[in-house]
């Protein structure tokens, strides 16, 4: 990572270099070792939501990408906590929803790649097994069920001008599965480095300071070692070979280059190494990529073969086959060692070849060229050029990074951290002597240590080193007429150099010791004090120092005047405040009293105080009326006044802050109110709720009944239940108001008009139920009689029958029972009572009985 700085040292920008990623890593782990975090991270942090939109289940286990390395759980990873990490940072770098939504879709997708399983039909050709993972594949990645499925289990061949499909083995089509999820994701991290450095990029251009943070591999040796610690261990060879070049081989060629006659350090130079693996023609990078591009029936074995072939006898290369009877019981047949700088480490042969293959069918290339997701669309471009050539292997491909890689590092000016790792089990306060004398020497500290002692501590070009130290010789001081070594010469024989503490090379002088330099440098210093001291007293002689003597004597002067006046100013202020404490204590101890000379300033303290307060604290409703700040006795009256003030200020906002509707409302509830509050039991559950214009639409009246009624404006209208008079039974109805009568409408027949000059009166009960009874005017044997209804809405019918008829004063609220006329000279009775639920049934006396439950305090 390139971190760029301002002349400030502030950061204004960044850059990652991505050189190869472990693509293997997303099909296969070795035991102890898991896929990359992310995986993990989504499976077992993602929000609920989101994992069934991607169709994956919190369980790590269920996925084969995830348990090869028997390590889906990690004690000292919280996947949970570095889920939320990961979803700050792609907010905190831009991420837009729709970008997060399709990365998070292609890492499931992966997963479902990985659960997809293939069996060989009747010609031993692959088909797929589990269509629910190739439904999630296609749904994710937004890919025809079709298309895909023929891309994982055929090939395309060119045959001439035409292109056949030719279908895959269950073998090839678990190859083709692996090699499209590994260039899926290699891909796909591609293209997030990307974004990621379009977030970082530094827009000013002027701004090119540049630190590089390079966090090398470290030495892996396993129980079994594969490909990727192959590759590991590989670049530490190389990484160490350029420290070697750039510390220790530098160091002595400066002396050598300088004519400084002392004994080399001898250390071992891992050149042999390099050039074992990477050689042309000759290294083992070479023998592997040549097994992986030849035809024929190449394996792990005859690559093994071949090394032993061409590279038996190399010092650092052993195999069983070339090993001694010792060693051969140490080494497995399919097993190689190699004498790297950091000790031996054996690899096993098996699956070098697959994993250094990067081939992905074209076909499949293809097949993600028609995916919908602008990810995938961007890493698989339909405009990529498409190459008979087959593409570079793995080994290759790393084997450029680290050129790369080494070819920058040698453009910059090196600065190494070294790493030791006290013990294997990553413990606090354990220090394995072994382990840490082990690593001290494969890094190469005790070489470096060794040309630093038999070296020189510093080292100065002669111009430099006498421009700055030769006022410290009378003959150097103030100019040297002879050459710069010559004047060095004079400046050391002058300051007492011992033979074995300084070195004359040809441009430079080589001091040893820093002691020696020290001393130097604090001769140095008191000679430039008395040199400034001399020139000082040359130039400015007796009247400067007589001048400066006056100004003392003014300054002193000046400043005692000054200090006089200071704690005048201070004594004041001091006494000031002694009266002021005074009177507010004695303030403090009259204030119940009548306002006199010594209360006076602390009672109008008070007041401010207190109605400082109270601004803060002033009530934001008209209902607060607890709110009010408890006032001291002297403010009582006027804190009073004010509070009448502010509520009818208060009021008065509200009335003007008040719509038409809603004042139209709060004059129905007031109405409501005065009928019924106090008088029946439920009515106080009906307060908070508000009236309606009406309970039946006219969409959902019958249109017959409209045209029965179209000469009257319907007000209001709600649906009822209506019992017959004669055995209760109940008949659900419509209740509709007009300006002049009200109807009870039975679908299309009105079953009963009521003029509301007949109206005689309403019925209600002072229990919760919601019963009414509306008494009319019955003279003739064959008009109908009263109406016995029970209505949801009671309150609200009741109080807009009330202002549409204009009969605010009918209603009447019955305690137990109340009579009604089932027709001239024929009563009914309905009875009222509480119980433990709601009933209504005919009793045994022949009356309605209504039983209602007792309405709850609200």
């Amino acid at each position: 990572m390139d971190i760029q700085f301002d002349h400030q040292g502030g950061a204004v920008g960044g850059h990652i270099l991505s050189y190869l990623l472990e693509k293997s890593r997303v099909v296969h782990q070795n035991h102890g070792e898991r896929n990359f975090h992310i995986f993990y991270q989504l499976v077992e942090g993602g929000e609920d939501e989101l994992l069934r939109w991607l169709g994956l289940e919190r369980n790590c286990k269920n996925y084969r990408y995830l348990v090869q390395g028997s390590c889906a759980k990690v004690s000292s990873i919280n996947d949970k906590s570095d889920w939320r990490t990961v979803r700050k940072a792609l907010s905190v770098i831009d991420f837009s929803e729709s970008e997060t939504e399709q990365l998070f879709g292609i890492i499931a997708s992966v997963l479902h790649l990985g659960n997809l399983e293939f069996a060989a039909d009747a010609q031993g050709y692959a088909t797929l097994n589990n269509n629910q993972q190739l439904h999630w594949v296609s749904k994710l990645l937004g890919i025809p069920n079709k298309v895909l499925q023929t891309g994982l289990t055929h090939r395309k061949i060119e045959a001439k001008t035409e292109e056949v499909l030719s279908p895959f083995s269950v073998d090839h089509a678990v190859y083709a599965r692996d090699a499209l999820a590994k260039a899926i994701y290699g891909r796909t991290f591609n293209w997030l480095v990307s974004k990621i450095n379009e977030s970082l990029a530094n827009m000013d251009s002027s701004r090119k300071t540049v630190i590089g943070l390079l966090d090398i591999y470290g030495f892996e040796v396993f129980n079994v070692n594969s490909f990727e610690q192959f590759c590991i261990n590989y670049c530490n060879e190389k990484l160490q070979q350029l420290f070697i070049q750039l510390t220790l081989k530098s160091e002595q060629e400066e002396y050598e280059m300088e004519g400084i006659e002392w004994e080399p350090v001898p250390y071992f130079n891992n050149k042999i190494i390099c050039d074992l693996v990477e050689e042309k023609f000759k290294g083992i990078i070479s023998f592997l990529d040549e097994e992986c591009l030849r035809p024929g029936d190449a394996t792990d074995l005859t690559f093994l073969q071949k090394m032993e072939e061409k590279i038996a006898g190399h010092p650092h290369f052993v195999t069983h086959k070339l090993a001694d009877q010792k060693m051969r019981k140490t080494l497995e047949r399919g097993d190689f060692r190699l004498l790297h700088y950091a000790g031996e480490v054996t690899y096993c042969v098996v699956g070098f070849l697959d994993k250094n293959n990067d081939l992905l069918y074209r076909n499949g290339k293809e097949v993600m060229q028609q995916s919908k997701n602008a990810i995938i669309k961007h890493c698989f471009p339909a405009d990529e050029p498409d190459s008979k050539k087959r593409p570079e292997t793995v080994v290759t491909q790393f084997k450029n990074s680290l050129v790369g890689l080494t070819e920058i590092l040698t453009s910059k000016e090196p600065w190494y951290v070294r790493c030791i790792k006290p013990n294997e089990a990553k413990q606090p306060g354990q220090f394995d002597d072994v382990l840490v004398r082990h690593q001290v020497k494969y890094l190469g500290l005790m070489e470096h240590l060794r040309v630093r002692r038999a070296g020189f501590a510093y080292r100065r070009k002669y111009e430099l080193f006498l421009q700055r130290y030769k006022a410290l010789c009378p003959d150097t001081w103030p100019n040297w007429k002879g050459t710069a070594a010559e004047g060095v010469r004079c400046l050391i024989k002058h300051l007492g150099y011992k033979p074995d503490e300084y070195k004359m090379g040809r441009t430079k002088i080589f001091i040893r010791h820093p002691r020696t330099l020290f001393a130097t440098e604090d001769a140095f210093q008191v000679c430039k004090h008395k040199l400034a001291t001399s020139i000082q007293a040359k130039y400015k002689g007796y009247r400067v120092k007589e001048e400066f003597l006056k100004q003392r004597e003014a300054a002193t002067r000046i400043e005692n005047c000054w200090r006089g006046l200071m704690a005048k100013r201070e004594r004041e202020r001091r006494a000031w405040a002694v009266k002021v404490i005074k009177k507010f204590i004695k303030g403090f101890m009259t204030r119940n009293q009548p306002a006199c000379v010594d209360n006076s300033e602390y009672l109008a303290y008070v007041r401010q105080s207190y109605l400082t307060r109270l601004n803060k604290h002033l009530p934001k409703t008209v209902l607060q009326k607890d709110a009010w700040l408890t006032p001291p006795p002297i403010m009582k009256e006027a804190s009073w006044l004010l509070q009448k003030i502010y509520v009818r200020y208060m009021v008065r906002k509200y009335i003007r802050g008040i719509t038409p509707q809603r004042k139209l409302q709060l004059q129905l509830k007031l109405q409501t109110s005065s009928m019924f509050k106090g008088k029946k039991e439920n009515y106080p559950i009906s307060v908070c709720r508000p009236f309606v214009d009406t309970r039946i639409t006219l969409e959902d009246i019958n249109t017959k009944i409209l045209q029965m009624i179209h000469h009257e404006h319907i007000k209001y209208s709600v649906p009822v239940v209506k019992y017959d008079r004669n055995g209760f039974r109940p008949r659900f109805r419509q209740l509709i108001f007009t300006q002049e009568a009200a109807y009870l409408v039975e679908e299309t027949k009105i079953k009963q008009r009521i003029d509301y000059t007949s109206l005689r009166g309403v019925s209600v009960s002072s229990l919760s139920d919601n019963f009414l009874i509306l008494h009319v005017t019955c003279d003739d044997s064959k008009q109908k009689g009263d109406l016995v209804l029970q209505c949801e809405h009671l309150f609200e019918a009741l109080t807009k029958l009330s202002v549409i008829a204009d009969k605010q004063n009918c209603i009447k609220v019955a305690q137990d029972s109340v009579r009604f006329d089932i027709q001239p000279g024929r009563e009914g009775f309905i009875d009222f009572k509480s119980g433990q639920e709601s009933m209504v049934y005919r009793a045994k006396n022949g009356h309605l009985m209504v039983e209602s439950t007792r309405a709850k305090s609200r």
